[in-house]
């Protein structure tokens, strides 16, 4: 069985939890990887001794970027005007 995720590192994050997270690349769900398990052994009723064998090759990275501020253009205004509107 293959599955691809994305890998995010943050060792400056706030949150211990947060500094490495593994997320589906469609849902952007945290996987469950007891239940891939079990979904490889067939999800039959009973104890498994299993050896899981992980593999991990990078596909691509991407550098985390600074958080981007979005400005939003508003049309300027005089003062006067505003004043005018709200009379």
């Amino acid at each position: 069985m293959m599955k691809h995720y994305i890998l995010n590192l943050n060792p400056t994050a706030k949150h211990e939890w947060d500094r490495c997270i593994i997320r589906d690349p469609l849902t952007a769900k945290r996987p469950d990887i007891a239940k891939l398990i079990a979904e490889a052994v067939g999800e039959e009723t009973g104890n498994y001794l299993i050896s899981v064998n992980i593999e991990v090759q990078v596909l691509e990275q991407a550098s985390a970027s600074p958080i981007e501020q979005l400005s939003l253009p508003f049309p300027e205004m005089s003062v006067t005007a505003q004043l005018r509107e709200a009379a």
